[in-house]
């Protein structure tokens, strides 16, 4: 190989890459972005969502309100609640979220708790499981039987001489004793990887399409293949140019996730306890020095698979007609790792994709198991080898290269 010709036609298509605006979109700005829109971004518009529709008024109904009269008038008394004409629609008018639940107290509910006894009435809510504002009328209703529900239990025990604490005996706190960077890890590492590895593959597809594919159908590609420049020259060339455009897109991506997740996330406090693992997030940055370098061998793995791709393509539109399908195959096993039950095992070790961001899990969580690292990069690279072969073999048949 001759490292001359490979930096020339390296620095040409370098050149054709930094005019080329989809690439510098698709490469730069979309992985600077991503993570600060989809953080601060999305948990400040999330907070002032749920501000807003625990300020509403929910629209309820009431069956059966002789049976408990002061329950009935507590809810007519309660802010936020807004109680409408009781008909038999209530199921229909709840699934068109015209309604947003129901309530139904039992004949003989309110005589049944004065006399007590065993057999507890039952009171029914309805609602519209997974509808948001049908669940906050939900979160009402709840809150105002269990207020209801500890004074009745208040009264029985004051007639018999007890307090309410006769009810605990004792007390459980539960104390979190792993570290913020482990708890936040757990939350968000599976997810924080499949973005990166998207990004490392997405980065790759626009350069990989126009050294290839995008040559041919500028009239091109016979120009440079009548240098004399080899093929392996050729192809190495344009490689490099398509896993430095990745390999950026990676930094970059890498590089606004640790920011972005370093700095203080005032937007999410308005989610209220629940966002305060996310708070507390830390990167450690040799964590981020392991997640980029086991995203090295993919960055090459996808580069060399998407040549070989573009290379059989005739044009740029069918480039993207075969690429289309490999990002499902990307993102598959790249999400897979945020499911439950997926660990990184030696088995897991030697699939390509998922490895890399079970690993890239792991390593986000300080958990670091060096021997299936080690398999991780290796079969990595060994696939990555493979591809590589691929994309010199294609560009090396003219049958592929001037397919009509």
């Amino acid at each position: 190989m001759n490292w001359h010709n490979i930096r020339t036609v390296y620095f040409k298509e370098l050149l054709d890459t930094l005019r080329d605006k989809r690439t510098l979109i698709s490469s730069v700005i979309v992985p600077l972005l991503l993570f600060p829109l989809m953080t601060i971004g999305f948990g400040t518009v999330a907070a002032k969502a749920m501000k807003s529709l625990n300020k509403e008024t929910v629209s309820i109904m009431v069956f059966g309100q002789e049976h408990a009269p002061t329950l009935a008038k507590n809810l007519e008394r309660a802010p936020g609640i807004k109680i409408e004409k009781s008909t038999e629609d209530y199921r229909q008018r709840i699934g068109d979220k015209r309604l947003r639940a129901a309530i139904e107290f039992p004949p003989g509910f309110e005589e049944a708790l004065k006399q007590g006894g065993t057999n507890a009435p039952h009171v029914k809510i309805y609602s519209y499981e997974g509808e948001v504002r049908s669940q906050v009328a939900v979160r009402q209703l709840q809150a105002m039987l269990r207020d209801y529900s500890d004074k009745v239990v208040g009264t029985r025990l004051a007639e018999k001489g007890l307090s309410h604490e006769t009810l605990k005996p004792f007390k459980t706190d539960v104390e979190n004793v792993a570290p913020p960077e482990k708890v936040t890890g757990s939350i968000l590492g599976g997810l924080i990887p499949y973005m990166i590895i998207f990004l490392c593959f997405v980065g790759a597809v626009t350069p990989a399409i126009d050294v290839t594919a995008g040559e041919k159908e500028r009239g091109t590609m016979e120009t440079i293949l009548v240098t004399p420049i080899s093929r392996h020259d050729l192809v190495a060339g344009k490689f490099l140019l398509v896993v430095t455009v990745s390999l950026i897109t990676t930094l970059l991506s890498v590089t606004s996730f640790a920011i972005t997740f370093s700095l203080p996330m005032n937007a999410l406090k308005g989610l209220g306890p629940q966002a305060s693992p996310l708070m507390a997030f830390q990167v450690s940055p040799l964590s981020v020095v392991w997640v980029l370098i086991m995203l090295l061998p993919l960055a090459v793995f996808f580069s060399a698979l998407l040549i070989a791709v573009g290379t059989f393509a005739r044009t740029f539109k069918e480039a993207q007609t075969y690429i289309s399908p490999m990002m499902v195959l990307v993102i598959i096993p790249a999400v897979a790792a945020t499911l439950p039950g997926f660990d990184l095992s030696t088995k897991l070790a030697l699939v390509p994709i998922l490895n890399v961001s079970l690993v890239c899990k792991d390593v986000l969580t300080a958990n670091f198991n060096w021997g299936l690292i080690a398999l991780t990069f290796l079969s990595s690279c060994a696939y990555a080898c493979v591809a590589l072969y691929g994309a010199v073999q294609a560009f090396k048949r003219e049958s592929v290269l001037f397919r009509t």
